[in-house]
């Protein structure tokens, strides 16, 4: 009786244990990675590296049908814009930096524009002070968007396929058949379901009370709008139906964008800078994104110091570093903004002189204050980026933001795509700080129709004639130092290019005056050495998503950063 007590037991036991392991594999099965994710490729003739496999995908395979990079990054813009709603998009702006096989250089400006009545004090209260979150939430929060214009600009230059419907059509059935939402992105929804409420009279297909992992992600609406972008090119999205849309979601929810805005925007080719960097050329973005003028001025300031013998983030190196981001980035607030609207002195910041100068109160024992290095005399981080070099040796680098995270959160309704809040990378009131804590000053304070300063690198480098290194990050005001931080470990630490994107990174932005860091970076014995000599450090979530591909030995390394689900694909 008692042994049948003590089997009873012992059944109903194992009965638990067997349903928990189910239960358990279940979950397991559940919330692992929904897609198979590459993070480090080698591949012969083409790559394509994006935040989402799906993108990635699409990417690569009009590579195969012949597209070229331009080709292939346009149809990546779009799928981006269906599978990647936290900033790819069509309802926001970026840059495209672009090199072809001959060695012919461009860069395309499409971002964002404040609309034609934005004014000076939108977002101020009646003290004159910033009010809180106006210029982060909502329809009020967003510029007029520039990807689609942008997409077709670079597809009448560059397109070698012409077939435009074959270039957004992936994006299209992406959106209409839906996709399985991944871990990450599951999460993401979840925790900006208050925001999505808030902000939208009507339900939108990002609303749900749950979001779970391999959850199909239905866009019907956004479908219907890329069919528009389709079949009519730039006006099915200026003009029209989805003009429209925008005009009635912007009086419903506050917004300020106009008809005219809209058919009024242009994106702009501009000048690329180029700069020299230990017998690399460098190929960058000019304003208004400063992240072209900044990475050169601190590729410029470290040039002169023997980084390839200094261990990988020792004290000595990191300060360097530190030291000359304060000035680079004290001088991106006083000086830097839409050179349509402001005679930014592009020649004096990148000028070797000027830079010597910059550098010449440097003391390699000791941290200089933020308050004393005030520019010379004369961005959430929910931004997305692509590298992509096909089988003829063009490349493009190519990052697009809504902002921040999910944009202004509003969705245009009928036409499903998620609205920007780049608004707030104007100066809202010069001197305060954004988002992410940059400071602005008047030549990026709020104007009609001007555009805003942006921290977005993509950047092209170039040694011999051919593009050797193609790389860009997410990152907000954290992308110029990332990158740049990528260059060296892959140019001066002599890493692999996955060690090089993979590795630990920090961040100095001038003010606040700290040393951001990840978890992992710098070492303890040199975090201590760092903070003897006068800096403070804070430790922080992960720094940017970097996308890299780099040439060597006739081979095409990609790389995609594993702090997301960012894929390589090649072939």
């Amino acid at each position: 009786m008692q042994n049948n007590k003590h089997f009873r037991n012992f059944h109903n036991i194992i009965i638990i244990f067997v349903v928990l392991l189910i239960v358990s594999c279940k979950k397991s099965e559940h919330t692992q990675t929904v897609y198979k994710i590459t993070k480090s490729m080698v591949s012969d003739s083409a790559m394509v590296v994006s935040a989402h496999p799906l993108a990635s995908e699409v990417g690569i395979n009009i590579l195969k049908k012949g597209g070229n990079a331009v080709d292939a990054a346009i149809a990546v813009q779009f799928a981006l814009a269906v599978v990647y709603p936290n900033a790819g998009n069509i309802g926001g702006g970026g840059f495209m930096v672009y090199r072809s096989s001959e060695g012919e250089i461009a860069t395309l400006d499409y971002r964002e524009k404040a609309p034609s009545a934005a004014t000076k004090d939108m977002y101020l209260d009646e003290k004159g002070e910033p009010i809180q979150n106006k210029s982060i939430y909502g329809a009020l929060a967003a510029g007029v968007p520039g990807s689609v214009d942008g997409m077709t600009k670079a597809f009448d230059r560059y397109s070698k396929l012409q077939d435009w419907a074959a270039l957004v059509q992936p994006a299209i059935n992406l959106a209409r058949n839906g996709y399985p939402a991944s871990e990450n992105e599951a999460q993401n929804l979840n925790s900006h379901q208050e925001k999505f409420n808030q902000y939208n009279h009507h339900k939108t297909a990002f609303q749900k009370s749950i979001w779970n992992p391999g959850d199909l992600i239905l866009q019907p609406e956004l479908s219907q709008t890329l069919e528009l972008i389709r079949d009519q090119g730039r006006k099915g999205f200026y003009e029209g139906k989805v003009a429209d849309l925008i005009v009635a979601e912007m009086q419903k929810s506050g917004g300020i964008i106009t008809k005219e805005d809209l058919s009024n925007y242009q994106s702009v080719w501009r000048e690329p800078l180029t700069t020299d960097y230990r017998g690399y050329k460098v190929i960058m973005m000019p304003p208004p994104s400063s992240g072209g003028i900044a990475l050169a001025q601190l590729l410029e300031m470290v040039e002169p110091y023997p980084l390839s013998e200094m261990k990988f983030q020792n004290a000595a190196a990191v300060h360097l570093i530190v030291e000359a981001a304060r000035r680079v980035y004290a001088d991106r607030a006083k000086h830097l903004g839409d050179p349509d609207f402001y005679p930014v002195p592009v020649r004096m910041l990148m000028d070797s002189s000027y830079i010597a100068l910059r550098m010449s109160d440097f003391n390699i024992r000791k941290a200089s204050l933020s308050d004393s290095s005030m520019a010379g005399v004369i961005e959430s981080e929910q931004t997305t980026h692509f590298s992509i070099l096909d089988k003829y040796g063009n490349a493009v680098s190519l990052t697009t933001t809504l902002n921040g995270r999910y944009g202004a959160h509003t969705i245009v309704q009928g036409a499903g795509f998620i609205l920007n809040n780049e608004m707030d990378d104007l100066s809202v009131k010069p001197g305060s700080p954004n988002m992410y804590g940059l400071i602005g000053a008047e030549a990026n304070k709020i104007e009609p129709n001007k555009r805003m300063l942006s921290s977005m690198t993509p950047t092209i480098v170039e040694k011999n004639g051919k593009a050797v290194l193609v790389v860009g990050t997410i990152g907000g005001s954290t992308i110029i130092t990332s990158v740049f931080q990528i260059i060296i470990n892959y140019l001066d630490f002599g890493m692999s290019l996955n060690e090089a994107v993979q590795r630990p990174r920090f961040h100095h932005q001038w003010k606040p005056d700290v040393i951001y860091v990840e978890a992992n970076a710098i070492k303890p014995e040199d975090r201590k050495i760092l903070q003897i000599i006068g800096h403070k450090i804070e430790e922080r979530e992960p720094i940017g998503r970097v996308e890299a591909i780099a040439v060597k030995n006739g081979k095409i390394y990609g790389a995609a950063d594993h702090r997301g689900d960012d894929d390589a694909k090649g072939y």
